[in-house]
């Protein structure tokens, strides 16, 4: 059979981690500027799932595993990666042990334990808790504390890729002594704790000022006495990326800006400067725009965008899911907004290479006569002013998505695209530090979905999808009773999708996992649960001075920020 040693195949690859060659002392080289122009809203990435919280926090609380530059598992906190082969793995596939080590301390001196990784389970999946990296504990049943040293995952059933709960960036470990307080409903009001996570990482937190600047320290006690080399780190938030490039490539202000959504002849003009340069990996990030499939009139107050106000009046209809698709040039897209650091794509799972699938191949080639055939046979009539409407219902939606250039660009595009089958888009875009900022209270934030359709990326960690198409089951709907956290953003929900996912997590073999990531992928895209649009390689810049980086798509890119120096 092909089993766990044949799916870990270039995926379990280092079961020793080595960094970078030593520094010679802790915090001789100053301070490290990073800039990301979507300001951080808070440092527990369990209370928001936009990626600039997971990247802030990874610097300070660490998960038990992660992977490298490569997409390679890598142990992190633990001895090694468990396997069937060193008994990690139970034969059976029904359980899994991590052995931590035992030299590990939280930045307060105290030890790290197997107390702290179940802890971190219970607040995760904690009733009332609005946990938004939910989809990682998918399937445990119980986590153990076997010694201090030793932690036990218990599966509901066979996991056949279990790699999922505190591996990668998205599912790290919390202080029990600093979180016990803050479980369930409580979670969001834990101010300090939520700002100030006590870690294990390279950094600890001196100063949150969110939707602002983060002011780091090197840990005192981070388990390599030599690391990190920068004594501290100023992560400045806001802006926008066409600044923030121009603050790393031309002006030298920073050493490191994160995510470069920026015109390819604009910041080729700015390379010239010599000050910087960019580093850009594909791993699974996908632009794409997600179809509310419930209605957000707000005429219907609390109860817009929940299952309370029904399916949306227009988007409930397939031929107007599939007729939008149909309207894009997703290739006039990629050449205005990313040139070759995109892609167009008809997948939300795009990478690895092997995952890819090609059924939905029909998105990539515009089809405006057919788009209008298709509206035009369910009845959707235009009207005087253009607009195609039926049974009283108008094709016309607003579109949100977060403040930035390129996305503004991509709006009007799709805007005038929409326009040739008689769709109308009342465009609307919204600072990144809301949008993104998972706070239960705002109205604008991604998650509460408070328009008809919206705009962004994600990705997911490592190079195994099965706990990123976990995140369109029924049961990860954002809602006020989770707090508005559930990862499946567009609301889609269909008992077959829940079915094959549930299938995935009980297959050994790769090429019958494949099969059925793929079938999953085919799925959100045929029946519209979202368009996806361009896939994206991960585009940073960082000073010339700045040593050690190693871009990574596969979990956060400040993964290794404990080898980064200055260049002497």
């Amino acid at each position: 059979m092909k089993n766990l040693k044949l799916l870990l195949a270039g995926t379990v690859a280092a079961l020793a981690f080595a960094g970078s060659a030593a520094h010679a002392e802790r915090g001789t080289d100053g301070d490290l500027k990073i800039l990301f122009w979507q300001a951080v809203s808070t440092l527990n990435p369990y209370l928001s799932g936009g990626t600039k919280e997971v990247y802030s926090s990874s610097m300070v609380i660490e998960p038990l595993a992660r992977y490298d530059e490569k997409g390679e598992l890598a142990p992190w906190l633990v001895t090694e990666i468990p396997t069937v082969e060193n008994g990690g793995v139970s034969k059976d596939m029904m359980s899994m042990t991590w052995k931590l080590k035992p030299d590990v301390k939280w930045s307060d001196g105290t030890p790290f334990t197997a107390d702290d990784v179940v802890f971190t389970w219970k607040y995760c999946v904690a009733p009332d808790g609005g946990c938004a990296q939910k989809a990682q504990y998918e399937g445990v049943t119980s986590v153990e504390a076997v010694d201090p040293h030793t932690v036990k995952i218990t599966f509901s059933e066979p996991k056949y890729y279990p790699y999922s709960a505190f591996v990668g960036a998205q599912s790290p470990v919390i202080q029990k002594k600093q979180f016990e307080n803050c479980v369930g409903a409580k979670a969001p009001g834990c101010t300090s704790a939520n700002f100030g996570p006590i870690g294990t990482g390279p950094f600890v937190v001196k100063d949150f000022k969110p939707n602002d600047v983060i002011t780091y320290a090197a840990n005192p006690n981070y388990r390599d006495p030599a690391k990190p080399a920068f004594a501290t780190v100023t992560l400045k938030g806001g802006g926008d990326a066409a600044s923030a490039a121009r603050a790393v490539l031309e002006t030298g202000e920073f050493d490191y800006g994160w995510n470069m959504q920026v015109e390819p002849e604009v910041l080729a003009t700015m390379l010239k400067a010599g000050k910087g340069e960019l580093v850009t990996a594909f791993g699974t990030q996908v632009e794409r725009i997600n179809l509310n499939w419930y209605n957000p009139d707000p005429k219907l107050g609390d109860k817009r965008s929940t299952k309370e106000a029904g399916p949306h009046p227009a988007l409930k209809d397939p031929a107007v899911r599939r007729a939008l698709s149909m309207a894009i040039d997703r290739n006039i897209i990629d050449e205005a907004g990313y040139g070759e650091a995109g892609r167009p794509t008809c997948n939300i799972v795009p990478g690895p290479e092997a995952y890819a699938s090609t059924a939905n191949d029909w998105c990539l080639t515009q089809d405006v006569e057919g788009a209008n055939k298709l509206l035009d046979e369910a009845g959707w009539k235009k009207g005087g002013d253009g607009i195609r409407a039926k049974d009283g219902v108008r094709l016309s939606f607003l579109y949100s998505t977060s403040t930035n250039s390129v996305r503004q660009a991509t709006q009007e595009l799709v805007k005038d695209m929409w326009s040739q089958i008689g769709v109308d888009a009342e465009l609307r875009n919204v600072s990144a530090s809301v949008f993104f900022g998972g706070d239960p209270a705002s109205p604008d934030t991604f998650q509460k979905f408070y328009a008809d359709v919206e705009m962004y990326t994600n990705n997911f960690d490592g190079t195994d999808p099965e706990k990123y198409l976990a995140e369109w089951l029924c049961d990860k709907v954002p809602s006020p009773e989770n707090g508005w956290q559930g990862q499946n953003i567009p609301r889609y929900c269909n008992p077959e999708y829940d079915k094959l996912v549930a299938e995935l997590s009980k297959t050994a073999d790769i090429e019958k996992r494949i099969e059925l990531s793929k079938k999953a992928n085919d799925m959100l895209t045929e029946e519209g649960a979202h368009i996806p649009l361009i896939y994206r390689g991960q585009v940073s810049s960082h000073s010339v001075s700045l040593d050690g980086v190693k871009m990574n798509a596969w979990d956060s890119e400040l993964w290794n920020a404990a080898d980064w120096s200055r260049k002497k």
